[in-house]
């Protein structure tokens, strides 16, 4: 499974990366090539100052090795060896009218003294954290999110965009990050799914990513914007930092287990403001986002 997973990423990311500069138009993603000491490594690949994009990374990386101390506190366990591989994007476009997007799909296995598997599982998901709200675009990123996950389950949609709205939740400021989307972790083999079952609706939401972002970003990329509104989403921005900072779960894992600093702080956008004490114009398209991401929404059914 580890391998087929890791030829599946790889390829999704030649995709992924692809159907990026192809709408970008201006700028290609450099590749760096890294390896980790104590095993495995990755293939990070950055755009920068793109016609659409400001700065975005498409890394996967699959690292393996001794469990580290503080990740063996978390999952419960003794000394263990673990295997680690997935596909992580972060996409910043210019344009305030275009949203952010995040995805990431991952899988993970731990093995005993003899070698064998004793635990395996599958995460991920995809989210979309917009400036300015066009509930167009908030209602086709969750439909197209709601049709991968219906081939498989029809439960899947609605317990996954409830755990992404729970998870992606900045505490700290009560709100949301964003508009959600999917989130899904520790995907293992029950009765009725066994892993090649997980495998097959992991892929499936991996494949469905270019076809939620791409039509949204067409529609937004040539709006035209002013600098208050480009100082807006600075503002929001500062907020994106702050949750991956914070509570990220995938960067506190990078963190803590010697990952690549570069790959894993690569979400964090150029240019960002924290203004003290802002609040939007009463009315004001600003204000609206906010009372958005106050509560999560149902946005199929808009």
């Amino acid at each position: 499974m580890k391998n087929k997973f890791y030829q599946y990423i790889q390829n999704l990311q030649d995709q992924i990366c692809k159907g990026l500069e192809d709408i970008d138009g201006g700028t290609k993603f450099r590749e760096d090539l890294w390896e980790r000491p104590e095993g495995g490594g990755g293939r990070t690949r950055v755009i920068e100052n793109g016609t659409v994009f400001e700065k975005g990374g498409v890394n996967i990386s699959a690292v393996h090795g001794k469990l580290p101390d503080t990740m063996q506190k978390m999952f419960g366990v003794g000394e263990a060896d673990f295997f680690a591989c997935g596909l992580s994007l972060v996409i910043h476009p210019k344009n305030p009218m275009v949203p952010t997007v995040h995805a990431n799909w991952r899988y993970f296995e731990m093995y005993n003294e003899n070698g064998e598997i004793i635990n395996q599982w599958f995460g991920g998901g995809q989210d979309l954290t917009p400036y300015y709200l066009f509930e167009e675009d908030a209602k086709h990123f969750h439909q197209t999110c709601k049709t991968a996950c219906d081939k498989h389950n029809p439960e899947f949609y609605p317990n996954y965009k409830k755990k992404c709205d729970e998870y992606f939740w900045n505490a700290h400021r009560n709100e949301a990050r964003g508009i959600g989307g999917l989130f899904f972790d520790y995907l293992k083999e029950i009765e009725t799914m066994k892993m090649e079952n997980w495998y097959n609706f992991v892929t499936e939401v991996g494949n469905s990513f270019l076809q939620a972002y791409v039509p949204i970003v067409e529609r937004r990329k040539d709006l035209s914007y002013t600098e208050s509104q480009r100082t807006w989403q600075e503002i929001r921005r500062g907020r994106y930092v702050e949750f991956n900072l914070v509570h990220d779960k995938g960067t506190l894992f990078g963190l803590k287990t010697n990952g690549r600093i570069e790959s894993i702080l690569m979400s964090l956008p150029p240019h960002v403001q924290w203004v003290y004490d802002h609040h939007p114009e009463p009315n004001s398209e600003e204000e609206k986002l906010l009372k958005v991401l106050a509560k999560p929404i149902d946005w199929i059914a808009l």
